[in-house]
């Protein structure tokens, strides 16, 4: 009972629209847009054309790219947060989530005012001598992949940080009265024992980030399309509901799929544990 209004909220806002642009898929589109309620299966096939399919690809790639790039510069983050005393780690933890604090949009046009032309970061390379062409950094793929590096960053921090914080620390002072050194230790020991946390964080950068459409239409200036641009286009430019709808419940395929992988590999890894420690 105490659940039910959570779980008629999910029913009512999540799973009906999700079923009702689910239904949409099997339509086709209407003369002059629209919806015609015949049943087809062409929309799902038009998904897998060599077009359509290069920018899922292209998409997967970029998202890939964003999700190592937040794990590499999240754990370190994270590890010195777990590290620093207990006292100062909330405040740690607040500077670190600090940028949410702000709206996306807000977060997102903040990096056009770094990279353009006339930004800062070029007027700083002048600044230092630089004589040359300002520096064309702005609707490029490396400016979409670090915005989205950039606000998606925090979620892979908290998530590697909760799984350091729960650590016992008398493995590590095992390992280290064994021999091993702090490198070794952190190979063998710690890093294996925090790859849940890593794992839970990467899925959820790239489930995001595979379908963002506001920082690549921002940030690369429309001149590199994503999945969720592609949807965003044909619901609201091309009037192809249908085929939007295809897409769209294609998208959402894949980020169930990698959430429930994660969720049991999750899973499985805290049953080796258990079964280690008992």
């Amino acid at each position: 009972m105490l659940a039910a209004p959570a779980v008629l909220w999910l029913l009512a806002f999540m799973v009906a629209p999700c079923l009702l642009v689910l239904s949409y898929a099997f339509f086709q589109r209407g003369t002059w847009g629209g919806i015609e309620y015949t049943f087809t299966l062409e929309n799902f096939a038009r998904v897998f054309d060599p077009l359509y399919a290069r920018i899922f690809l292209n998409s997967a790639r970029i998202a890939l790219i964003t999700t190592i790039l937040a794990i590499l510069i999240a754990y370190p983050a994270a590890y010195a947060i777990s590290l620093a005393p207990r006292v100062r780690q909330p405040m740690l933890l607040f500077f670190a989530v600090l940028p949410f604090w702000s709206n996306y949009l807000i977060r997102t046009y903040a990096w056009i005012v770094l990279l353009n032309r006339e930004g800062l970061l070029n007027g700083f390379l002048s600044y230092l001598g630089y004589q040359g062409e300002p520096l064309s950094l702005l609707y490029t793929e490396a400016a979409v992949i670090t915005g989205l590096v950039y606000n998606y960053l925090p979620f892979v921090i908290l998530a590697i940080y909760s799984t350091l914080s729960r650590l016992n620390p008398e493995l590590m002072e095992a390992s280290r009265d064994l021999g091993a050194g702090a490198f070794r230790t952190f190979w063998r020991v710690t890093l294996p024992l925090t790859l849940p946390g890593v794992a839970a964080g990467g899925v959820f950068v790239f489930v995001l980030s595979i379908g963002n459409f506001v920082t690549p239409a921002l940030l690369g200036g429309g001149r590199f399309q994503m999945i969720g641009n592609l949807v965003y286009d044909q619901f609201l430019t091309a009037n192809d509901w249908p085929f939007g709808a295809a897409l769209g419940m294609v998208l959402i395929a894949i980020m169930v799929a990698l959430l429930f992988l994660q969720a049991r590999a999750t899973s499985h890894a805290s049953g080796e544990r258990k079964g280690d420690e008992a």
